[in-house]
């Protein structure tokens, strides 16, 4: 197999010799996975020809503002946004001594509580999380601008969510960042969404739309929350990435891998004879119904956000960055030879 892409020449940032180093140094923090993968999927050589010269970019827009960088990272579910905020985070700490804080929108779900009574007060469909207005955008705008004004002594605490109770966890599990970043990635599904028109509102996109919401009133909710409050949060961001999902069907895959890998969870919870009975995972059916509270805005995204992002990732059907457009630029002319793909 060859790599689909690779990142073009023109927007090579930094010097050569400064992405060799980052490179020789993000192959050394990463040798133990290379050493046990480079065959099955060329994880150096993506180093080298996408993630080195993506991360390269990313700081040298760091470099020319005086305060952290701050990026958005949008992709539908399972497009592998965590994996690649974890890469970068990687790349730009050990190759460019960088300190890079990040974390999801996934992280400012409201709680159970406050979803179930979203359900009482606007419409029961609320209760499922995801959709804009059921995160707690305030929130996530003082934890952005905390990250952002941080001092030596400035303590952010970056709150937790638990998908396999469907929960917010408690405020003393909460992750902690101590002092100033010089880059600061925030990651979600609808990160960056702009707010449909009501014309583009009135038809129904799918039976959960058309059986539980036939007058509107949950979607119409949904995009005045994304038209107010979300737009202020995104506003927060100097960038945009976009990881592009092929299809509907392959969000439904990828998501279904994901809830997978908590059913795993369980499994080896239940084996070291802990309670399992608090735990939330999804059948197929489950899933597709819970992928349809998303379809409306995943689609517009998909539609609209590849030539308004600074960076698009495109991905195929098997999870392979098959095209790279770069401030809505024309995709890069694929490469052919020499390396392999690799997975997100």
């Amino acid at each position: 197999m060859s790599l689909l892409t690779r990142w073009p020449r023109e927007q090579l940032a930094l010097t050569a010799e400064e992405r060799g180093q980052a490179l020789q140094a993000v192959e050394q923090a990463f040798a133990p996975t290379l050493k046990s993968l480079e065959v099955d999927i060329g994880l150096k050589e993506l180093f080298e020809h996408v993630y080195v010269p993506l991360a390269a970019w990313l700081v040298e827009r760091q470099r020319g503002q005086d305060k952290p960088l701050v990026i958005g990272i949008n992709g539908a579910q399972g497009a592998g946004k965590s994996t690649l905020f974890n890469l970068l985070e990687v790349i730009m700490e050990e190759g460019f001594g960088l300190r890079v804080v990040g974390f999801s929108i996934d992280d400012l779900y409201k709680t159970r509580a406050e979803r179930e009574e979203l359900a009482r007060q606007v419409h029961p469909l609320m209760k499922t999380r995801g959709v804009p207005g059921t995160h707690d955008v305030e929130l996530g705008i003082e934890l952005l601008q905390s990250l952002v004004n941080a001092g030596a002594e400035t303590l952010t605490k970056i709150p937790v969510f638990d998908k396999s109770i469907d929960d917010r966890c408690p405020p003393t599990v909460w992750q902690e960042w101590l002092g100033p970043a010089d880059v600061i990635v925030f990651e979600g599904w609808c990160v960056g969404a702009q707010a449909q028109t009501e014309e583009e509102l009135a038809e129904a996109v799918n039976q959960l739309e058309q059986d539980e919401d036939p007058d509107g009133t949950w979607r119409r909710y949904v995009n005045e929350q994304l038209a107010g409050p979300y737009q202020r949060l995104f506003e927060q961001l100097d960038l945009l990435l976009m990881l592009k999902v092929p299809s509907m069907q392959a969000v439904y895959q990828w998501r279904a891998q994901q809830e997978e890998k908590l059913a795993d969870r369980m499994r080896y919870i239940y084996d070291t004879q802990q309670p399992t009975s608090h735990l939330r995972i999804m059948n197929p059916s489950e899933i597709q119904r819970f992928i349809a509270h998303y379809e409306r805005l995943t689609r517009a995204m998909l539609a609209e956000l590849p030539g308004q992002v600074d960076i698009c990732l495109d991905l195929n059907e098997n999870h392979k960055i098959s095209d790279i457009l770069i401030n809505a630029g024309e995709p890069v002319s694929p490469a052919r030879e020499g390396s392999v793909a690799f997975s997100l």
